[in-house]
């Protein structure tokens, strides 16, 4: 399901004709930057004059003292070259100089833009997008926007500045043989406009396969472990080969396209040049005209159909990087999903500009009403009329089938999702009419798989509470009994956790983990398979630290393991989105029911284990 939405959102994008309305979106992001752009749009108008002049100073040089051997004027003429010269190279720095400010500028404020874009999207998105897609988008993407926007706009100015220029300088010094010149223009534009269609559907779909390779790539190296484990390094290279295969027939595509696109505009060239030679010679030959005449315009000649080439290869650019701009606005104008209402965020402000003063306070009372929910994308209903009550400060223990809708009832109580119809209410109200901030400040969350960033242990569990101190730090890590473990660590506490936490064990990921929730200090504790990756003994500590842990808060811990949850208040037996049975472990073991057999098959399953270890 998940490669096909990509499929059609690439399919979507990489459809679109071209259009002006597609590069008005850059416009915010253009507009910081305006400053800067016109200062190099300025100082390559003056590099195109100084550009034109030397031709026509040379024309000078063979009138005036080549051509009749005389030395009159030649210093005034040396010393005005030389001072174009420098003005010239200081033109040429500055506009660099201000040109890479302005590039760096646009990426950035683009790059941010669309991270913090990323931040507002809800879990739905992230379920059904690739990572490698996303990571396109922000770097690869954004630069060549950044890069097009910035020296395309230097090279295109002194490219048409120059033609214009040239342009009257030619039809000043004499207009026949500017007319030679001129008349090479329009097959220049037909072969630029052939090849500029063909150029973009290919550069579109060379982009795409991009996306692919970034996203295969990333899937291997995060996936190496499973690879080698599965002895699937074959069919894994043999999926990324007929990805880089399908790249590589298209980007010979393309560069065949360039290889005759380029040399059919130097062969357009090189004929105004043979032209002016021809006709020029005759005039000088048999009218007796200006040898000074013939220089000006194999100068212009010569240098006139690079920019013609320049404004070709900026078009064909602004045509083939459409594709990135489309692909990098469809991005920004994503519908987050799950967002707050105007009333709210004026209330209670957003994630980035919170209102705490606004903030009630979170007791803990949770409630499900009539709620049915489906997956965004799905019609199957995970849960379907479902009522929960749960007062605060009950510890909530909820075991089921795989698939049965355990993890859907915690995303849902964390509003990681929305029911599809329904309400959840938090202390008495829909949480709907509170911020997103406001709700997920008051949860405590831990993964049976969790994500630790890159940096120190301290760090990753400071992330809790940011402005908690090392006291504080460590003294959560000694509540959950991670302390024992860090201690035994090189570094302890500065002990880096390597990206992802892949330093760590799992069981170490999860302790430091639970340390990050307890620094917190929530209202209400989600617990996923917390306890899953640590031996018997340490689950024993553990176990007696969540009990401390949990007491006066309201929690809702999932677990395979049944041992572990034997002294919930209440236990939810979950099958197919329904509640099939409720009750505290002892009340659900006399009824011999659905959690009688689950807790006595895995009873026997792990005695068994046991035995056959200490055989």
């Amino acid at each position: 399901m998940a490669d096909y939405e990509q499929s059609s959102l690439e399919d979507i994008d990489y459809n679109k004709p071209m259009s002006i309305n597609i590069w008005k979106k850059m416009f915010p992001f253009i507009k910081p930057e305006k400053k800067n752009l016109i200062t190099c749009t300025g100082l390559m108008c003056l590099v195109a004059i100084i550009d034109i002049t030397f031709p026509l100073l040379l024309g000078f040089a063979i009138s005036n003292n080549i051509q009749p051997q005389r030395a009159d004027g030649v210093w005034f003429l040396l010393t005005a070259t030389a001072l174009l010269v420098i003005f010239q190279a200081i033109n040429v720095h500055l506009f660099v100089s201000v040109g890479i400010k302005a590039e760096v500028g646009m990426c950035r404020s683009l790059r941010n833009a669309v991270f913090l874009h990323l931040q507002k999207l809800s879990l739905s998105y992230f379920n059904k997008t690739p990572v490698g897609y996303l990571m396109a988008r922000t770097n690869s993407d954004t630069g060549r926007i950044g890069d097009l926007i910035a020296w395309g706009l230097i090279d295109f100015t002194w490219s048409v500045f120059y033609c214009i220029g040239a342009i009257i300088a030619m039809f000043i010094v004499h207009w026949k043989l500017a007319i030679l010149v001129c008349a090479t223009i329009p097959v220049m534009a037909l072969i630029t406009w052939f090849f500029q269609k063909r150029i973009l559907t290919v550069n579109r779909v060379i982009r795409k396969l991009n996306s692919k390779m970034t996203g295969a790539m990333n899937e291997g190296i995060v996936g190496s472990r499973t690879v080698k484990v599965l002895v699937a390094e074959k069919q894994s290279l043999g999926e990324y080969s007929a990805i880089t295969d399908e790249y590589r027939s298209n980007a010979v595509h393309m560069a065949r396209l360039r290889s005759l696109f380029i040399p059919l505009t130097l062969f357009v060239g090189s004929l105004a040049t043979a032209a002016v030679l021809s006709y020029g010679g005759y005039e000088i030959i048999f009218f007796g005209a200006e040898l000074s005449v013939l220089a000006i315009f194999l100068q212009y000649a010569g240098g006139f159909f690079y920019p013609i080439q320049n404004i070709a290869r900026i078009i064909t650019d602004i045509v083939s990087i459409q594709a990135n701009v489309e692909r990098v606005s469809s991005l920004l104008e994503q519908d987050p999903g799950i967002t707050d209402s105007q009333d709210v965020i004026e209330k209670y402000g957003d994630e980035f500009s919170p209102k705490k003063e606004n903030w009630e306070t979170v007791t803990g009372d949770v409630e499900f009403r009539d709620v049915t929910f489906c997956y965004p994308g799905y019609n199957k209903k995970v849960l379907e009329n479902f009522n929960l009550t749960i007062k605060s400060g009950t510890y909530v223990a909820i075991v089921g089938e795989t698939g049965a809708g355990k993890s859907t009832l915690v995303n849902l109580v964390c509003r990681f999702f929305e029911p599809t119809s329904g309400e959840i209410l938090i202390d008495g109200k829909d949480y709907r009419t509170r911020s997103q901030h406001w709700l997920h400040s008051a949860f405590g969350y831990v993964l049976q798989s969790p994500h630790l960033f890159s940096g120190t242990i301290r760090e990753n569990i400071r992330y809790g509470r940011l402005e908690a101190t090392d006291e504080e730090v460590e003294k959560a890590a000694a509540v959950v009994h991670a302390d024992k473990i860090i201690a035994k660590m090189e570094k302890g506490f500065d002990t880096e956790a390597g990206e992802g936490g892949d330093k760590l064990s799992t069981g170490e990921k999860q302790l430091i983990s639970f340390a990050r929730a307890v620094l917190a200090d929530p209202r209400i504790f989600i617990l996923d398979e917390a306890t899953s990756s640590v031996d018997t003994e340490m689950e024993m500590l553990l176990q007696d630290a969540i009990h401390t842990l949990l007491e006066g808060r309201t929690s809702f811990v999932i677990a395979h393991r049944l041992s572990t949850i034997r002294g919930a208040d209440v236990i939810l037996v979950i099958d197919e989105g329904k509640i099939i049975e409720r009750g505290t472990h002892g009340e659900l073991m006399s009824k011999k029911g659905h959690y009688f057999n689950l807790y006595t098959q895995q009873f026997e399953k792990e005695k068994e284990e046991e035995m056959l270890k200490s055989a």
